[in-house]
């Protein structure tokens, strides 16, 4: 039987509930860790949100504006659970439509007039802090969630439903095929961990018209370090990498970094 990526989440946080997943570092330095429990209680949060707060039903939209980030991810994940098709945003190109639409501070006001049902704000604070200046009309995420219930239980999904609109829209098992293909693909194992060395505000279309960076990962069990930088980094982004034991890495800034430090490059 085909699986969905709701399904995927679900069996990597059951065979890896405290290993790292999510390391992020942002333009500072600073570093936040995650494992797939954490990480699940934001997604058990934010869909029970969708569902108890917002009356969230499968096949809704939900728009996703923000970077690569791990509350972004937190949104792709609560979707698939909830059986909502998560539509990544680049710039200010929202759909119309959408019944959430979630979006850092630069774009809540062209979230609100996209028409979305309801519009929230994402403050990306590395720590979940709430956004500042809030509009009105517009809830605060990290808030809103936080008052939800640390266990969801992903609805029973059709594979064959849409799941992600990028491009054109793709069902959960196609999701799931293109994710296992390009493990395969870059030979990922639970234990690889995947450098992703990004710019300022990346968006999510790095994952893929089929989210199958992130979603390899996360098929593979190989925790995903998340690090900003570019050309003339090469040196500061290799000695984070090794401190956290990374054994490829995608580079999507030209930084260098892969062959300076003998990485596993993908692409």
């Amino acid at each position: 039987m085909s699986e969905t990526p709701a399904q995927l989440w679900r069996n990597l946080v059951a065979a890896a509930p405290a290993h790292p997943f999510v390391t992020s570092y942002d333009a500072l330095g600073g570093r936040v860790e995650l494992s797939p429990a954490t990480l699940d209680n934001w997604v058990s949060k934010t869909a029970n949100m969708m569902v108890d707060g917002f009356g969230t039903q499968p096949d809704d939209r939900v728009a996703v504006a923000l970077p690569v980030h791990w509350q972004s991810i937190v949104w792709l994940l609560s979707s698939w659970s909830v059986g909502a098709v998560a539509v990544p945003v680049d710039a200010d190109a929202f759909p119309e439509g959408a019944q959430i639409a979630v979006a850092d501070a630069d774009r809540l006001e062209s979230a609100l007039d996209s028409g979305a049902e309801e519009v929230m704000g994402a403050s990306l604070h590395p720590l979940g802090l709430p956004l500042r200046d809030l509009p009105p009309m517009v809830l605060d995420y990290t808030t809103e969630a936080r008052g939800h219930g640390d266990h969801f239980s992903p609805y029973p999904l059709d594979p064959g439903s849409p799941a992600y609109a990028s491009g054109r829209e793709w069902t959960g098992a196609e999701l799931v095929s293109a994710a296992r293909e390009r493990a395969e693909r870059w030979s990922l194992t639970g234990e690889d961990r995947v450098g992703l060395v990004i710019g300022p505000g990346t968006p999510l279309s790095v994952f893929g018209e089929d989210a199958s960076v992130l979603l390899a990962a996360v098929a593979a069990g190989a925790p995903l370090v998340l690090l900003q930088g570019g050309p003339g980094d090469a040196p500061d982004l290799l000695s984070r990498l090794k401190m956290e034991g990374a054994t490829a890495v995608l580079d999507l800034t030209d930084s260098g970094v892969a062959a300076a430090g003998g990485l596993r490059a993908l692409g």
